[in-house]
């Protein structure tokens, strides 16, 4: 038996700019995916993927050595179905297949299961966590088989390889990761806050894409602000970050910042993680603050040291 293991992530700085080459702050968390491969006489993959809290919430079943769907069994009220979700998961096989020629080219066959340690609807790299985990096993570039697959940045990726904070930039599609010591003295004064909602990345990313003009000030502002977050020493300051960060995506994208569509009158900063409006968002705050948030009816709030490594 073979076993994978990937780690979440969340990004602090850089939303939307780290597309273009912006330097960003990102954390893997504490929780993530694991992958798990067992040989079975028959000439099939019978695919199994399980939730936190161990229900089956996809299982699929391949013929090799062709790789054709036979069957799919998926539970939950998601747009797609079993049919969408199981032909994607097998166009990623195929992909593998494609980068690595000899990958599934035994005569055996595979029981696979993935199973997720955190809530299927955080936004915490369900996506990026499983393409690691078959990266690893197929011995192909993790941030190829993205790009061709899902698409995105990549600091995922890097965030599932990496065990501490790093700085993420693409340098001419190449990436470049810096681990970094971001261990701020304030982290106790630090929450994340989940919205009660999963927000698709690539709708964000789209609305980007159309709107943006030519980026050059903000892409360097954004990468100053990460080097000042990660060099921050003191709350109030980086509340300041917190807020400049917000207002210069706000602009960009044209859309109200967290704070002032939903948190208005809370005592202290916020900011949007990842695709704007829904996921999680990082609050500054207290003992107040989780009570604050609940009083809202935003019931997960999960202070900082809890969620990252």
């Amino acid at each position: 038996m073979k076993q994978f293991y990937s780690n979440g992530k969340l990004l602090l700085t850089g939303e939307y700019f780290v597309l273009d080459g912006a330097k960003s702050l990102a954390v893997p968390t504490t929780c993530g995916q694991d992958l798990t491969i067992e040989q079975i006489n028959e000439p099939q993959i019978i695919w199994k993927s399980y939730t936190n809290t161990g229900k089956c919430w996809l299982e699929a079943i391949f013929d090799l050595p062709k790789l054709r769907l036979v069957s799919a069994d998926f539970e939950a009220t998601e747009d797609g179905g079993n049919d969408t979700l199981a032909e994607r998961l097998m166009q990623i096989l195929q992909e593998v297949r494609r980068l690595n020629p000899t990958f599934l080219s035994v005569k055996q066959g595979f029981l696979i299961k993935t199973k997720l340690t955190f809530p299927q609807n955080w936004g915490l790299g369900t996506s990026s966590t499983l393409i690691n985990n078959l990266a690893s096993w197929a011995a192909v570039n993790p941030y190829k088989l993205l790009k061709n697959t899902f698409g995105g940045s990549g600091y995922d990726i890097a965030c599932a390889q990496n065990n501490s904070p790093i700085l993420y930039t693409i340098k001419d599609i190449n990436p470049l990761v810096e681990k970094v010591d971001f261990n701020p003295s304030f982290k106790e004064q630090l929450y994340f806050v989940y919205l009660n909602k999963k927000q698709n990345s690539r709708e964000g990313i789209k609305r980007f894409k159309d709107l943006k003009g030519n980026l050059t000030s903000e892409i360097e502002q954004i990468s100053s602000l990460s080097t000042l977050f990660l060099n921050c020493t003191n709350l109030n300051d980086f509340e300041k970050l917190l807020e400049a960060h917000e207002q210069l995506v706000s602009k960009t994208i044209q859309l109200q910042t967290v704070q002032k569509e939903l948190f208005s009158d809370y005592f202290g900063q916020t900011k949007s993680l990842g695709a704007w409006g829904g996921d999680f968002i990082l609050a500054t705050g207290n003992t107040d603050t989780s009570n604050y948030f609940k009083q809202k009816g935003f019931e997960t709030v999960i202070p900082y040291t809890d969620l990252i490594i």
